[in-house]
């Protein structure tokens, strides 16, 4: 099925040239690979609901090879914190940075804090769950919940939502074969004593991992392919003592709406044959 109509079109979706790289990055988390140095990063993150400057500075850059998705984040962060450190924790709460990955029926969810604890969960929309392996998407089997947003609060969507696609299955024990990941404090972590300059975030995503996300394309993609992809941030702010909520959620690609949960918003990222020269 074809991503719905852009809710939002007076908020244009913003696009992105993804060049393949000749040498993997070492995955260490600083992004000090060649490639990395040479990469062409975002915008600064915008408010995602509003469009306006973040509080504080964050881009992303994406490269790829035959083998993987590689992402990264460069997070200003003057106070880095984190705590939460068991896998799928509800990491969102605190500081983090996301990846979500549109394929059509389905879309993936990737989080990640400073600490390098991540969460996983992989949304399939209900009215396509028929065209997904039965036993291996069995919702019952697998405890999957199902899912409408989390801007859908009020009462009369709390239940289906406000998408127009309506609700999707959420599959919480998903986790993403040989996804690779690592971080890089630049600072102190948890100590308000010491000023800090940010962190740092690398993703390898395997394309391998990546059947039903590829929605019949190309798998690695073909040159010009085209995907859709979520790069954003949420930050815990206190202010008098009191958590600010809805805490700020800043992205590359504003939705008009406080939602990271609408894949037609999510940024255009096409991807290039053309190798990205490195010293």
């Amino acid at each position: 099925m074809e991503p719905q109509t852009d809710m939002t079109p007076e908020i244009p979706t913003k696009s992105y040239i993804c060049h393949r790289t000749s040498q993997p990055p070492s995955l260490n988390g600083r992004l000090d690979s060649p490639a990395w140095q040479q990469v062409e990063r975002s915008p600064r993150f915008v408010d995602m609901a509003t469009g306006e400057p973040a509080f504080f500075g964050t881009q992303a850059a994406a490269l790829w090879d035959d083998d993987y998705l590689y992402v990264g984040f460069w997070i200003e962060e003057p106070f880095v914190r984190a705590k939460l450190t068991e896998r799928d924790s509800l990491i969102f709460q605190e500081n983090d940075v996301e990846v979500f990955i549109d394929g059509g029926d389905c879309y993936y969810e990737f989080e990640i804090n400073a600490l390098g604890t991540i969460y996983e969960v992989f949304f399939i929309w209900k009215d396509a769950h028929a065209r997904f392996d039965q036993a291996e998407w069995d919702v019952l089997r697998r405890d999957a919940l199902t899912f409408g947003g989390n801007y859908d609060r009020s009462p009369e969507t709390f239940w289906r939502g406000t998408h127009p696609r309506g609700l999707r299955w959420a599959f919480l024990d998903y986790d993403m074969p040989g996804v690779r990941w690592a971080t890089h404090i630049d600072g102190a972590i948890n100590d308000d004593s010491v000023v800090d300059k940010g962190w740092t975030a690398e993703i390898a995503f395997p394309w391998a991992a990546m059947k039903e996300l590829a929605n019949g394309r190309s798998l690695p993609p073909k040159d010009g392919d085209e995907w859709r992809v979520f790069f954003g941030r949420f930050e815990s702010l206190r202010a008098g003592g009191q958590a600010m909520s809805p805490q700020p959620a800043w992205s590359w690609n504003a939705h008009g709406v406080y939602d990271t949960h609408r894949p037609e918003r999510f940024t255009r990222v096409r991807f290039s044959d053309s190798t990205l020269e490195t010293p």
